[in-house]
């Protein structure tokens, strides 16, 4: 192990038990506007990271079981960081041999993440159903109809809710990353969107034309995917997450539109990158999102726009947002502040940003 996890490991083991036994269960507030724990009806303000990949690009189920040193010096340097809360992205493909069979191996890996979190005091958003890269995804799998998929994808969901349901350090259940439904006239050829950085983020769930409104297609989506979880686990939350074209404007258009899906949504999560000189467009996009559940912006960065606005973006977001996850690649702030690329240098103010301001976001508004 390096130096820098064997540091972070070191400096927070001492508390890290004590953090596990404090750790609650949390529910939305009364009001249904916010987020509470569940004991002591604190409001709880997500801050957070994607841990969707480690610093050589690797998704987590590929080093998980010959590196899971590294995995905790991770989780062990997010919670120095000041997060709370960690986005986790697993495949499909690396959890179900067959549509109704799970693999019991893959199972009790996320056993050992969940007692990890536990032991760390931080807090999972599960995102499930990922077929980021196109060679984990298997034949049988992208052979199948509409509704086999669907079928599928609820024992997915059923196992997985099954193994995490008494496990507080489990925030929520995201059904999917990014999904969208097919709108063309013609059967679809492809389950994934495009390629991004070698990874499909996008992923339809249906390729057949429909009767139904797009729309109303989500949202039995959503709703058969609900209720699987429901059956094993009553008390977790249950998500999606969208992206920001899934509101009803002109061109681009997901079909989940978010006062028109939500019903089976416990809370809204939107990805939101805010561009260069459109700050104002991207807060406006936001409001679209607040249809009176709280809202999540799972995934921000400053990817599309300088430092400074991406900060604009951010203080002007809290009028809206009940939580906030960005990215960690398995690389510490030191490490980027030490580098030599402006990737480096754009991931180092991002942390510190991140650092210096968790107290602040995290704050009752």
């Amino acid at each position: 192990m390096c130096m820098r996890s064997l540091a972070v490991i070191v400096c927070l083991w001492s508390t890290s038990y004590l953090q596990a036994a404090e750790l609650e269960w949390i529910q939305v507030s009364a009001d249904g506007k916010s987020f509470v724990t569940a004991e002591s009806q604190q409001r709880f303000v997500l801050w957070g990271f994607n841990y969707d990949h480690d610093r050589k690009s690797r998704l987590l189920e590929d080093y998980w079981d010959k590196e899971w040193q590294e995995i905790e010096a991770d989780f062990a340097e997010m919670k120095a960081l000041g997060a709370n809360v960690v986005r986790i992205h697993i495949q499909f493909g690396k959890f179900m041999s067959a549509p109704d069979q799970p693999r019991k191996a893959a199972l009790k890996k996320l056993g050992d993440l969940l007692e990890l979190a536990e032991q760390t005091g931080l807090y999972l958003d599960l995102t499930g159903l990922g077929c980021y890269h196109k060679q984990d995804v298997p034949d049988w799998y992208d052979a199948l109809s509409d509704q086999g998929r669907w079928e599928a994808q609820t024992h997915f969901w059923s196992a997985v809710a099954k193994r995490c349901a008494g496990s507080p350090a489990i925030f929520c259940y995201d059904l999917m990353n990014e999904p969208v439904v097919h709108g063309g006239k013609k059967k679809g050829t492809d389950w994934l969107g495009p390629g991004f950085a070698g990874k499909h983020f996008v992923q339809r769930i249906t390729l057949s034309p429909d009767e139904r409104t797009r729309p109303e297609i989500a949202a039995a989506w959503i709703k058969t995917l609900a209720q699987a979880i429901r059956e094993q686990d009553s008390k977790h939350l249950i998500t999606v997450g969208m992206v920001p074209w899934s509101l009803e404007r002109k061109g681009l258009q997901s079909g989940f539109v978010p006062e028109k899906v939500s019903a089976h949504l416990d809370f809204i999560c939107v990805h939101l990158y805010p561009e260069k000189g459109k700050v104002d467009e991207a807060i406006e996009t936001l409001k679209g999102f607040d249809i009176g559940k709280p809202l999540v912006i799972e995934e921000t960065f400053p990817l599309k726009s300088s430092p400074e606005e991406f900060e604009q973006f951010m203080l002007e977001s809290r009028k809206y947002a009940e939580g906030w996850i960005g990215f960690y690649w398995g690389q510490s702030l030191q490490e980027y502040q030490q580098g030599t690329t402006i990737s480096d240098a754009i991931m180092a103010r991002w942390l510190e940003f991140f650092k210096q301001n968790g107290p602040r976001f995290k704050e009752t508004q």
